[in-house]
């Protein structure tokens, strides 16, 4: 590339990597005026491919796919009337601090000295520690009032009240319409889910995105926002909310707005020649 572009590697992001690179772009087009900026996101398994026998290491090899999306972003004024989408919202969260999010997923050398991810048995515990923070902070920015009232109200009932009392989790869809979950594989897709309070259709395009094309890390987000507009779902004024898991544990959220209707057929879509075929049952 030209000397004068600036350019920024990711890598070691895990799966949160396209979010937390469209997070910089954002960044950097706040103090940079009249600017474009593109995203690359993408999953190579030549670096983390596992040849040892330790079944923890394995899973790597079993669910992640290869897979890539280019996005471009502006700041630029003439870019509102041809943009599809406007980024209102950003947030991340770490926890590497914590051992036990930290080991969830993790690379190592086996007994045999053979380089691989390890994935414990912590993993979703860690998830949902790390969802529970997360999902609080970004829904005092979207949630409306009554919202948050009902959810403070009940994490003071259960401390000073009654311990057994549940708290109540926040929906979500008053103000977000759709959701780019992490499609790294059905049983967190289901616990994300749960958490959130989200029904079948909520998380299909992750489940399809998982079905067809695998776990392809940072950029499988872009895949399930293509299947939604493939089946013609997201309408103009409707917020999408991206969320992005990584090793670490950390947490990136993106909040879009559609600014179009999105009806045009792209053959250049990957899911051009299947849409019709799902969904299916997994």
């Amino acid at each position: 590339m030209k000397s004068d572009i600036k350019s920024y590697n990711l890598s070691g992001m895990g799966c949160s990597a396209g979010t937390i690179g469209v997070d910089l772009a954002q960044n950097l087009l706040k103090t940079h005026e009249n600017k474009t900026a593109i995203v690359l996101s993408t999953e190579i398994l030549s670096t983390g491919w596992y040849s040892g026998i330790e079944k923890p290491k394995l899973i790597l090899n079993c669910v992640f796919r290869m897979g890539g999306a280019g996005i471009l972003l502006s700041n630029k004024k003439q870019a509102e009337n041809t943009s599809k989408y406007k980024l209102i919202h950003s947030l991340r969260t770490q926890r590497a601090y914590d051992d036990t999010a930290y080991y969830a997923v993790y690379r190592e050398e086996d007994s045999r000295g053979i380089l691989g991810v390890t994935f414990n048995k912590d993993l979703l515990q860690a998830v949902s520690e790390t969802l529970r923070s997360h999902i609080t902070l970004l829904g005092s920015q979207i949630l409306p009032f009554t919202e948050q009232f009902f959810h403070v109200i009940s994490i003071l009932r259960k401390k000073l009240i009654d311990k057994s009392a549940e708290i109540y989790t926040p929906r979500f869809k008053t103000v977000v319409q759709h959701f780019c979950l992490p499609s790294s594989g059905k049983p967190l897709i289901r616990e994300v889910a749960k958490g959130l309070n989200l029904n079948g259709r909520n998380i299909e395009p992750a489940l399809m995105t998982l079905h067809r094309f695998g776990n392809q890390s940072s950029s499988s987000w872009w895949y399930e926002l293509g299947y939604m507009e493939g089946k013609w779902r997201v309408k103009k004024g409707d917020k999408i909310w991206v969320l992005g898991l990584g090793t670490g544990i950390k947490c990136c959220s993106l909040v879009l707005e559609c600014l179009r209707p999105i009806v045009e057929d792209d053959k250049e879509s990957p899911w051009s020649c299947c849409i019709q075929q799902y969904p299916i049952q997994v």
